[in-house]
């Protein structure tokens, strides 16, 4: 045998070992927890991030496009008040009740949640101001005190107004929907009743 020959016999092998080796290295790559962690610090951040560049923003232009909208009248702030509190509440809530459908699969209630979540926006803006301690939260108080007085007491009637609603319409919904199913079961039950009876009145005839 030539040393060609050898060669390209013994490549195979050596191949063999390499791979071999290859495998038997251990697994350098991140777990799927440790991936999981790193993207929630991630999010976290970013969402830090907005949170602080939003409430340093978004208090005091609120206000001033409330105020723009009431111009300083009593009533006129309450009763806009009312209509963001309870469109804003009712709205984003009867959307939150869907995800109790069993045709959602998981990333679709999800979406839902979220969709509900940015359609109270308005009042959630509001909350910023009320309840923030930046300095655009106080602007946006001094704001409201002046150009949109009423706007905060009809806002949180109108919430707690929109609220009671929902729960309202939910409760119901479950009670009919209890309704129904007990209705389902009192129906077969007698079905099952009369073809018990037809069977029975059946063998009598034919004895």
């Amino acid at each position: 045998m030539t040393r060609d020959e050898s060669a390209a016999t013994n490549e195979p092998h050596e191949d063999d070992e390499l791979d071999r080796r290859i495998k038997d290295q251990p697994d350098i790559a991140p777990s799927r927890w440790i991936k999981r962690i790193v993207l929630f610090l991630v999010l976290a951040v970013a969402a830090y991030v907005v949170f602080r560049i939003s409430a340093a923003f978004f208090p005091r232009w609120w206000a001033q496009r409330i105020g723009d909208q009431v111009g300083g009248g009593v009533t006129k702030g309450t009763l806009w008040g009312l209509f963001y509190g309870f469109v804003f509440t009712a709205i984003p809530l009867l959307l939150l009740l869907q995800v109790r459908r069993g045709f959602f699969s998981w990333t679709w209630r999800i979406i839902v949640a979220v969709i509900a979540l940015l359609l109270a926006a308005p009042n959630w803006l509001t909350l910023s101001v009320v309840a923030g301690n930046s300095k655009a939260a106080h602007a946006g108080e001094r704001i409201f005190d002046v150009e949109a007085p009423g706007f905060r007491a009809g806002t949180l009637g109108g919430v707690i107004v929109g609220a009671i609603l929902v729960l309202i319409i939910a409760g119901t919904s479950m009670r009919m929907k209890h309704s129904k199913k007990q209705v389902k079961r009192l129906r077969g039950e007698r079905d099952d009743l009369r073809r018990s009876q037809r069977r029975d009145e059946g063998g009598n005839g034919s004895s």
